[in-house]
């Protein structure tokens, strides 16, 4: 179940020139079933107008504490006590040392200081102002408390200054968000190793041999992972995608890269889960330089890459693995074939010839196949489901088996 989803939650945004950003952040919050009440400061107010916020979130928006129509006010202070969380974003180094502090000047601070449920900041300022002593002392008392802060994004901020300073984007303060007020933290203690993307192997210095591989599906298990309270390193070919944050991300080019960093980080994983769309075959004899075109015809010998994921099997340990298959027909079959050829615990296959369902596709529905002889298909829905759909078929089926080894 999405963790958003029937949460009451309440939106703080502080006067910063990302003010206009956390409609975005309203907007995605609602998609995904959080009930938001807005909360604007004076400043916010000369950035983004209530308006906006409360056609967005069909809510009232909060901001004069003082307003003598507001005889609600008391209410809405008990609104503070009754939300799952409350998120600031963006949050300027003002707000954060107000929190830091205690003080209740407007109606903000004053919720910030009423709320029972956790607290979570996106702090946006311009340049410097994130590494001054004073913030960074405001941000370790904060944290102390309990309070999630979460870092800035190191970019070009509205000053024309470049640094370390802008608001996060909005899906990882929304990932932050689902983390936090996640149901369960199942996989807490566990290490998690995944392999996300396609690979490319170089033909000259400007040509490769790949696949249609986006990585949505291997980002999506790395996310839900995190989300349950695991440690994850991301091993990844090139994708669009940002890396979840709190995932060690370790970006590969190349079959062979995959393979190094994966046996580096393979000894203190407890799950490994290869997604990866590996080449099979790499060019033998890569060109050292750029290949002229005019050529009638062009002929490139290939050679078979290392089976990582057979690889992993054999040296695996006491890790539970993982891996996928992308087919074009008799799912079922080549799956069982894989399964028993790889030596893994758990074959994850999908018809990738299917619209919708196929590489770059959002949603996925895929055949699970374990070496127990158990199978399980999963009807088509978001990856974001698949990926929680798995992991939680991880955790039954080595259940399962230390409860068999026990007996």
């Amino acid at each position: 179940m999405e963790p958003l989803a029937g949460k009451r939650l309440i939106l703080g945004v502080t006067g910063s020139i990302a003010a206009y950003k956390a409609a975005y952040l309203l907007r995605e919050l609602t998609r995904l079933g959080a009930e938001v009440t807005v909360c604007l400061t004076e400043h916010a107010r000369q950035f983004v107008g209530p308006l906006t916020f409360r056609t967005l979130s069909g809510r009232p928006v909060l901001s004069d504490l003082f307003d003598p129509r507001g005889e609600e006010a008391v209410e809405h202070v008990a609104l503070a006590e009754r939300a799952h969380a409350i998120v600031v974003a963006p949050a300027t180094a003002h707000v954060l040392a107000k929190a830091a502090h205690g003080l209740a000047d407007d109606f903000l601070s004053t919720l910030l200081l009423a709320a029972r449920g956790p607290l979570l900041f996106a702090p946006a300022m311009d340049g410097g102002m994130w590494e001054h002593p004073a913030v960074r002392a405001n941000v370790d008392t904060l944290r102390a408390r309990g309070v999630i802060v979460l870092e800035p994004d190191a970019g070009a901020l509205a000053s024309g200054l470049a640094g370390k300073g802008r608001l996060p984007e909005v899906e990882h303060i929304v990932e932050a968000v689902r983390r936090l007020l996640a149901p369960v933290a199942d996989l807490a203690g566990e290490h998690l190793l995944i392999s996300a993307g396609p690979t490319r192997e170089p033909i000259d210095p400007v040509r490769y041999v790949s696949n249609r591989s986006s990585g949505k599906m291997g980002y999506a298990i790395a996310t839900a992972a995190l989300r349950r309270g695991a440690a994850v390193v991301l091993v990844s070919g090139p994708t669009a995608i940002s890396p979840p944050p709190g995932a060690v991300f370790v970006p590969v080019q190349s079959a062979e890269d995959m393979r190094e960093a994966i046996l580096q980080h393979l000894g203190e994983a407890t799950i490994v889960i290869k997604a990866a769309a590996v080449a099979d075959y790499r060019p033998a004899h890569p060109s050292p330089a750029k290949i002229r075109s005019g050529q009638e015809r062009l002929s490139i010998d290939l050679s078979p890459n290392p089976d990582i994921l057979k690889e992993v099997a054999a040296r695996r340990g006491s890790a539970f693995v993982v891996g996928f298959a992308a087919e074009t027909g008799d799912v079922a079959a080549h799956a069982v074939a894989k399964l028993r050829d790889k030596g893994i615990d758990l074959l994850v296959a999908n018809d990738v010839s299917r619209e919708g369902i196929g590489f770059d596709a959002d949603d996925n529905e895929v055949l699970l196949v374990d070496r127990w002889g158990g199978t399980e298909p999963l009807a088509r829905r978001p990856k974001s489901m698949i990926a929680d759909a798995i992991l939680d078929r991880v955790l039954a089926l080595r259940a399962h088996a230390q409860t068999t080894r026990a007996r």
